[in-house]
């Protein structure tokens, strides 16, 4: 099993003692986990059912309305009242704790939609009579993993290019910066509400979008980077052997650039966040009907009548950017050598005590 390097232990251990990072990254990884099997916490599907003493799993399988007494050979749906009925009448049925999906209009509401918080929806419904509560563990999932995938993407085009500027410079260096410096002037709000008008958007069209710019802010950092590591006496020494360019790159000068990539990448994911959600609010993000929060932002802007559509979103976005704002501080001071060398100081102290 390998073992963590000693520098590596110092900076988990610094970043142990940022009591705000540690706890935000325990509580964002328990809602990450909850959001990954939010079709186990939120479904209009039973989990299992016993129907005339056989077994059912409509969560993974898809039955039809005749399978319980129906007529229609369509998908059977567990909220319709007669079905609902048969199922009882001849067997049970084990709900998840959130009994409707994202896209789950509910047709049984007591009040018209939007409707307030009660025992059935605990955060209300919007003006479609989708369940808050649902939406919101759908919408948490799907910003990740879009500001994961975006982040992933835009952390390899910006040290493949940054890494390229700075450890050959000079006139690849110059050329580099003029690209990105023109590539960065682009309006992108603009170019994305053009591309709305004529393509219907969804959820890769938009990645291949933000990411053709998301990954210039990392460029000035990982050249830099290359820029200084170039000139050390260790990567002067794998030149002179003859070593391939691209193996001192990887092996020599990539480990030391990422310090300071790493401390960036929490922001980058952040950014990710926000701008998905100021594209949907804007109405030129995902697709209409998709868990969206920057959708439940506008839901409460139009339905102020409404007010725990705003207070929802409110809350869930700034708990999420909060969590992932703290962990990027921790992550920056674990990456900081002050901090390290504090840590390596005390422990000295401490062992010779």
């Amino acid at each position: 099993m390998p073992t963590l390097s000693p520098i590596s232990r110092r900076r988990l251990q610094v970043f142990r003692h940022q009591r705000r990072a540690w706890w935000s990254l325990w509580l964002f990884s328990i809602l990450l986990v909850l959001s990954l099997g939010a079709e186990l916490v939120a479904n209009d599907r039973p989990l299992m059912m016993q129907y005339q003493q056989q077994w059912y799993f409509p969560l993974w399988n898809d039955y039809k309305d005749t399978d319980f007494g129906g007529r229609l050979p369509t998908s059977a749906d567990y909220h319709d009242p007669f079905t609902h009925q048969q199922i009882n009448e001849n067997g049970w049925m084990l709900w998840p704790v959130i009994p409707f999906s994202y896209d789950t209009i509910d047709m049984q509401l007591t009040h018209p939609a939007p409707s307030p918080p009660d025992a059935r929806h605990w955060l209300g419904t919007d003006d479609q009579g989708r369940d808050v509560m649902a939406r919101v563990i759908y919408g948490f999932r799907l910003s990740v993993v879009f500001a994961l995938v975006l982040t992933a993407g835009s952390l390899i085009l910006g040290v493949l290019a940054g890494g390229i500027q700075g450890y050959f410079g000079g006139k690849v260096d110059l050329i580099g910066q003029r690209i990105t410096e023109i590539w960065s002037g682009l309006p992108v709000l603009f170019l994305l509400i053009i591309l709305a008008s004529l393509v219907e958007p969804n959820i890769w069209w938009l990645l291949g979008i933000m990411l053709l710019f998301s990954w210039l802010g990392l460029v000035d950092i990982v050249r830099a980077e290359f820029l200084r590591a170039r000139n050390l006496e260790y990567v002067r020494a794998a030149k002179a052997m003859g070593l391939p360019s691209r193996m001192i790159m990887w092996r020599h000068v990539l480990p030391n650039a990422m310090v300071a990539t790493l401390t960036f990448v929490p922001f980058l994911f952040t950014g990710a966040i926000t701008t998905l959600t100021a594209l949907d609010f804007l109405g030129f993000g995902l697709p209409p009907g998709s868990p969206s929060l920057g959708e439940l932002v506008a839901q409460g802007k139009n339905n102020l009548q409404a007010p725990w559509l705003g207070i929802t979103a409110f809350v869930t976005l700034a708990t999420m950017l909060s969590l992932l704002v703290f962990i990027g501080e921790g992550i920056r001071d674990a990456f900081d050598p002050r901090h390290v060398e504090h840590v390596s100081t005390a422990e000295g102290v401490g062992n010779a005590h």
